[in-house]
């Protein structure tokens, strides 16, 4: 564990509290993509089929658990819960986010770096993570303005996996064989796809105005 990794972890951390913040104070998701969130779903659910057989540390067990539960319950809070689900504006969130998975698991099941069960929905959990974030972009362009718990959320929810490729960076100087290509292009994929919200946060934060997006 270095200081990279912690920074990308809490980041991530802080993500997933900011939209529960948002839907528990305020009973909204309004601005969220119900597609994205359930999207992160299937990559948890995927990425950790070890959480009971492959003990790391109590950290990792414990933000697996906390990944996976809180993925699922804002699915749910978002589907079902009888006051959040009426601020979800379905007619923009209209991303066919079901054309994304086929396509992963069929590269999962082509590159891989061994083929095995865990480790091909491991690495299909990488390549899904890397586009996840895009019904929800989508969404943010249509609905332009955007208010500040759902700004932030997105916020660090691409700036944590920029923190972890300049974790992956201080690891390949600091350990030996640290060399894992896939994570690697795929984390850059996820970085470069949250690039324009950055540049627009970052200039509404400058100027201290509202965040919008382009059409």
């Amino acid at each position: 564990m270095n200081i990279f990794r912690l920074a990308g972890d809490m980041t991530h951390l802080f993500s997933v509290l900011v939209l529960l913040l948002k839907i528990h104070t305020i009973k909204s998701c309004a601005g969220i993509s119900l597609k994205t969130q359930e999207l992160y779903a299937i990559v948890f659910a995927t990425r950790y089929l070890d959480i009971f057989t492959n003990h790391i540390s109590p950290y990792n067990t414990i933000m697996k658990l906390i990944f996976l539960g809180s993925s699922f319950s804002i699915v749910w809070y978002m589907r079902y819960h009888k006051i959040v689900r009426r601020s979800y504006d379905k007619d923009q969130d209209t991303f066919r986010h079901y054309i994304l998975i086929l396509p992963c698991l069929i590269l999962a099941l082509l590159i891989n770096e061994k083929f095995t069960f865990k480790e091909v929905m491991w690495t299909f959990s990488l390549y899904l993570e890397a586009v996840a974030i895009l019904p929800q972009l989508v969404l943010l362009q249509r609905t332009r303005n955007i208010d500040n718990l759902t700004g932030q959320y997105v916020f660090l929810l691409g700036a944590y996996r920029a923190l972890y490729i300049v974790n992956w960076i201080y690891r390949y100087f600091t350990e030996d064989h640290f060399v894992h290509w896939i994570t690697w292009v795929c984390g850059l994929v996820q970085t470069l796809l949250c690039a324009d919200f950055f540049y627009y946060y970052f200039q509404s934060w400058k100027n201290n105005m509202k965040l919008q997006l382009p059409a």
